[in-house]
């Protein structure tokens, strides 16, 4: 008898429907056909054990399963449940009219469990658009596919609970999740605040500049002086996630198995920060079967690389692109995937090797020209593309030991939404940017053109402190944000001079 189940295969953050056919006919052996990879392969022992422990029968027939599309790479353990219920199905141990209904997926034990599955969120949302009426899979997945409006969504723990609802001899409990709910109630809480930040007014003001205007930032200073510290704290300053830029960014998650303990939804900016050892491949994605890697996980959010120097150069010169077009691409012979990795990226440095170069009160150790060779480390483009360089110089006793409290996030974060409202507006009718920092040469020309005075500083700055070329369109990006801060149409000569305060690692003028 011939039966068909639906599941689904990942390509990249969306899915594609599978069908999975079971034939039984005269015969004892068993073939699997349609591109399955090893893992799918082995879903036969795992099915007959699962079968065998809960006293359903494995067809002792010539089975032949397939999977279509068949040009379609088929990898995981997650078809485990459909092509057992197929197979009970095709068997004749079943007989529903309701499998062209449901999506099935899950990845069985050898008891009969089920256990979870990566990508439930990108398969419920291809289920809707395709008109499924339901998806039945893992327990600990339902709560992220039930976002899904439309969707009936049933989280099951053992096949026995599968094939009894096909049998109608039970009901599944349906999982229902109150997205817009758990997503405003979750989006304001954070663990930590701007307020526990002792000193460092200049750079929490680079920081605000920074979130208002979506620019990439770098931090020089010495150990200690609280670049990380300052660093984890930018989400809570950052507008929150809209409830589609929560579904995408919950989207990759998924499908690299990443959503953890977060519940049904990613409600809060992503910030993630890998180890300087990371490869290529870890940080920008990729692969046999390409998955995202760490540049996509931080979509919609902040990528933190700490002690930016000592990444490798190869690894670090693979972000250039990704940073100008907020997308990845990762071909392969057989496949192509593009996953988003719209970020804001967040750099810390030591100054120099010894890590004291312009420390005010500790003498710095290194030779000649270190401070050079230290900088150098980090390319000219890879440079070019961060707008604000700041020096993080070591607070003060009096202001470490005061129990004052300083500007909380919350009002912080005020400000800066308000700035994001006036650039939402701005580029409206723009394709492709949505704030300052993405701005090209045209609409810096149309919105953040500089008056006479600011133009006479701007000279006098470059010839003074012998700034390169690429630093005047980043300080035009920047005095546009501080001049959208202020509420002000106009880029003014004070927030271009402002914006200069924030180009303190120019090749030209550092380490010499």
């Amino acid at each position: 008898m011939l039966t068909k189940v639906y599941a689904a295969a990942l390509q990249g953050i969306d899915a594609q429907i599978v069908t999975i056919e079971v034939n039984c006919t005269q015969g004892i052996q068993f073939f699997m056909v349609g591109l399955p990879d090893a893992a799918v392969k082995e879903s036969h022992q795992r099915i007959i054990s699962a079968l065998s422990h809960n006293g359903l029968k494995f067809p002792r027939r010539k089975v032949v399963v397939n999977l279509a599309p068949a040009d379609i790479k088929k990898e995981g353990s997650a078809y485990d449940l459909p092509i057992a219920i197929g197979l009970l199905a095709a068997n004749e141990e079943l007989k529903s009219d309701k499998f062209k209904d449901y999506l099935i997926m899950g990845e069985l034990s050898l008891d009969g469990s089920i256990l979870p599955i990566k990508g439930a969120l990108p398969i419920a949302i291809m289920a809707k658009q395709e008109g499924y009426k339901g998806f039945i899979l893992p327990k600990q997945n339902a709560p992220e596919a039930a976002v899904v409006d439309g969707l009936e969504v049933y989280g099951v723990e053992n096949i026995i609970e599968v094939v009894s609802y096909f049998k109608e001899e039970c009901e599944l409990q349906q999982t229902v999740i109150d997205a817009q709910t758990e997503f405003y109630d979750k989006q304001q809480i954070f663990d930590i605040d701007f307020e526990d930040v002792k000193g460092q007014e200049n750079v929490k003001r680079a920081f605000e500049v920074a979130a208002a205007g979506g620019h990439n930032l770098i931090m020089v200073g010495p150990p200690g002086s609280g670049k990380s510290m300052l660093a984890k704290r930018i989400p809570t300053i950052l507008p929150p996630l809209t409830l589609d830029e929560a579904l995408e960014t919950t989207k990759i998650h998924s499908v690299a198995g990443r959503t953890g303990d977060t519940g049904a939804l990613i409600t809060r900016r992503p910030f993630r920060s890998p180890h300087h050892t990371i490869s290529g491949v870890a940080l920008v994605g990729g692969g046999t079967y390409p998955q995202p890697g760490e540049i996509s996980l931080a979509h919609n959010g902040v990528l933190f690389l700490d002690e930016l120097p000592e990444f490798s150069r190869s690894v670090l010169e693979v972000m250039r692109q990704p940073l100008e077009d907020r997308k990845i691409t990762i071909s392969r012979a057989k496949n192509t995937v593009e996953y988003p990795a719209g970020i804001m990226l967040v750099a810390s440095m030591n100054p120099c090797p010894c890590g004291y170069y312009n420390h005010p009160t500790k003498e710095c150790i290194c030779s000649e020209g270190a401070v050079t060779r230290y900088l150098n480390r980090i390319s000219g483009p890879l440079l070019d593309r961060i707008d604000i360089q700041i020096e993080v110089i070591p607070v003060e006793f009096e202001k470490l030991s005061s129990t004052a409290k300083g500007e909380s996030s919350a009002v912080i974060r005020e400000r800066v939404m308000r700035a994001r409202e006036i650039q939402t507006r701005r580029f409206a009718d723009t394709s492709g940017v949505y704030c300052n920092a993405q701005m090209s040469s045209r609409h810096l020309n149309k919105w953040a053109l500089p008056d006479k005075d600011s133009i006479a500083m701007l000279k006098v700055a470059m010839e003074r402190f012998n700034l390169s070329a690429r630093a005047y369109d980043r300080i035009l990006k920047v005095a546009r944000t501080i001049a959208d801060l202020e509420g002000s149409e106009e880029v003014k000569s004070y927030h271009i001079q402002e914006a200069i305060t924030y180009r303190n690692l120019d090749r030209s003028n550092w380490g010499i």
